[in-house]
């Protein structure tokens, strides 16, 4: 089973209503569980943006920063419970490893936003990606999707 950020795969669940949809996943012959840990941890669909503050996604798990709208509201917590519930989840299907969009304050695998909302990135992760990795799964960005299902002989090309 391969979890995948739900907007990968169609959903309209970004913040703003739309997807990044990857055409390649309909290809795909594994199972797949589509997440969206902004809608799990109870955030509307549109929301605000929402980025880390000064930090990383291991930062607001520790309780250093906050994740906070670029109207101000702090959204901390709808985060938290989102990544939790993801948690959840990859323990209770057996996940092999997970796709998610690269640059989310929720799934950034290598990057996400500085909380400036000036669309400068910062090295780190996401709070659900950051949260995954620390009980031992294995997160690729859809940057690496390719790469991803070559390592676990999913796609011969």
């Amino acid at each position: 089973m391969i979890l995948i950020s739900a907007c990968l795969a169609g959903a309209s669940c970004k913040y703003n209503g739309r997807s990044n949809n990857i055409s390649e996943i309909e290809t795909l012959k594994h199972d797949l569980i589509q997440v969206c840990p902004e809608q799990l941890g109870n955030l509307p669909t549109p929301r605000p943006p929402a980025e880390i503050q000064n930090g990383t996604g291991k930062d607001v798990i520790d309780m250093k920063t906050a994740i906070i709208t670029k109207q101000g509201s702090d959204v901390t917590k709808q985060f938290l419970t989102g990544a939790q519930r993801v948690l959840e989840l990859a323990r209770t299907h057996n996940i092999t490893f997970a796709i998610f969009q690269e640059r989310s304050p929720s799934c950034g695998v290598r990057y996400c936003y500085d909380g400036s909302f000036s669309g400068k990135l910062v090295r780190g992760q996401g709070i659900t990606t950051a949260m995954l990795t620390q009980n031992g799964f294995t997160v690729f960005s859809d940057e690496e999707f390719t790469a991803a299902l070559k390592l676990n002989n999913l796609i011969n090309y």
